[in-house]
Parts: C-alpha cells; sequence; structure tokens
C-alpha cells in the first residue's frame, strides 16, 4: 500500500476476514465485513487486507467490490495462485495482491509460499498482476532463497511470515524469539537493499508487535486475527488504535 506515507514509515493493514467467519457461522449479512472496513478507515488503518480463500470459508467474492465501493482505503487481496483467483483480481483490480500458500485443511495459513520451488508456476501470474497495474506482494518465510526468489520474479513487495516468532514467544523461548526477530531484520534489510519494499504479518499481538514494528526498514504490517478477537471485548476502534500506539512508540 504505497499511497500512503507515514511520518515514522510504517503502515498498519488490517485483515477483516474474521469479521467474515463469524457472519458465516450463521450464514446471513451480519457482521458485516464492509462495516470494519469504514471502521478501520474512519480510525487511521491505512489499509485493508482480505483473503478470498478457495473455499471461501469467510470472505465471499461480492464482499471485495462492496469493500472497494465503502471505503478510499487501499484493499490488498490475499490470493492463493490459481488462475481462479488470477481471474478474480483482475476483474477487481485492488491495489494489492499477495500471493500466500493456501491448503484447504489448514485453519489459517501456515508457512511461506515457496516462491523459489514454484518459480515457473508464479512467473506468469506474477506478470499478468503487474500488468493489470495491480501490486504484487509474495507472503514468504525471512530467507536469503525465498528473497532471491522474489527478486527474481519481479515482485515490489514481500511480506515475511512472522509465525515463528510469534510461536517462539508463546512458548517462552526467548532464545528462539531473538533468532526469529534477527532473521526477519535481516532479511528486511536485505529485501529493502535491493528495491523490495519488506513487510510483515501472521500472529501479531500487542505483546510482540513491538520488536517487529521497531525494525526500521519494514513499511507495513498486516494484522487481523488478534485484532477482531480483541474487538469482541473492546470494539475494533480501539483495538486498531491501541495497536497503532504501540506500532508508533516503537518508531
Amino acid at each position: 500500500m504505497s499511497h500512503k506515507l507515514r511520518p515514522n514509515g510504517l503502515r498498519l493493514g488490517v485483515n477483516i476476514d474474521h469479521v467474515a467467519t463469524i457472519r458465516n457461522a450463521r450464514g446471513g449479512d451480519h457482521p458485516d465485513p464492509v462495516r470494519a472496513a469504514e471502521i478501520v478507515a474512519r480510525c487511521g488503518g491505512d489499509g485493508i487486507t482480505a483473503h478470498l480463500r478457495e473455499d471461501r470459508r469467510h470472505i465471499r467474492d461480492e464482499d471485495l467490490r462492496r469493500i472497494q465501493d465503502a471505503t478510499d482505503l487501499p484493499l490488498n487481496l490475499e490470493m492463493a495462485a490459481t488462475e481462479e483467483m488470477l481471474a478474480i483480481a483482475l476483474a477487481h483490480k485492488p491495489h494489492a495482491a499477495c500471493i500466500v500458500p493456501e491448503k484447504r485443511e489448514e485453519r489459517t495459513t501456515e508457512g511461506g509460499l515457496d516462491a523459489a520451488g514454484q518459480h515457473n508456476h508464479l512467473a506468469p501470474i506474477v506478470g499478468r498482476l503487474q500488468d493489470a497495474g495491480i501490486r504484487v506482494s509474495l507472503f514468504i518465510e525471512a530467507s536469503e532463497r525465498q528473497l532471491d526468489a522474489a527478486l527474481r520474479l519481479g515482485a515490489p513487495v514481500v511480506e515475511f511470515h512472522t509465525g515463528e516468532y510469534a510461536h517462539a514467544g508463546l512458548d517462552g523461548d526467548s532464545e528462539r524469539v531473538a533468532r526469529e526477530l534477527k532473521r526477519v531484520a535481516d532479511m528486511a534489510a536485505l529485501a529493502a537493499k535491493n528495491g523490495i519494499e519488506p513487510h510483515a504479518g501472521h500472529g501479531l499481538t500487542y505483546d510482540n508487535v513491538q520488536p517487529i514494528a521497531a525494525i526500521p526498514q519494514l513499511a507495513e504490517l498486516n494484522i487481523g486475527h488478534y485484532l477482531i478477537g480483541e474487538a469482541i471485548f473492546c470494539g475494533l476502534e480501539p483495538a486498531v488504535l491501541k495497536m497503532r500506539e504501540l506500532m508508533d512508540l516503537a518508531r
């Protein structure tokens, strides 16, 4: 999401998938993820992230246009590297498309995209998205191999998967936390040095966001599940504002 520059250089994209998860648990239209997008826009969020999964377990096709119509915030469409999702992205023309790995049986996106191993499959998809003026991001592990693949694919953005960092914290493993944090920081610096804009996301919370937010090269954090969970107790606007404050304090 490059349209908006923060004084501290770090944007917050809010993933609203799990508003739709709650809606879909009962069918019908409530709670409406579009309302969530409007709240995020009102309280200073920098973008909306939504993952249109192949099984449509949360966001639905019609949600995408409604989100785009409801707010001027850039839409970051998370998508699997399939012809179906490519066609949807080309039809909706979101600001950005983040290509993620997707397995039907997983509860959430587990691990990063193997951009290195799937180069020949990804190259035409990345090319067609870029030709349509859509900013391509690859959701990858923070490794030199995957970053090199992103460079060869010509992706302008990578989003580093911070799940291992988050899990290490939950396990109380401070050495692993430090190791994972260094890995993300090193790869963010290498990405920026090579002209790729680095983002990060997955498993970020009030408790663990600040060390990630303090990495100076990172331009954006995408956070969803935790914020929607907190919103149940305090409301979405206070949840987003608190995350924004913590991110700002880290810079």
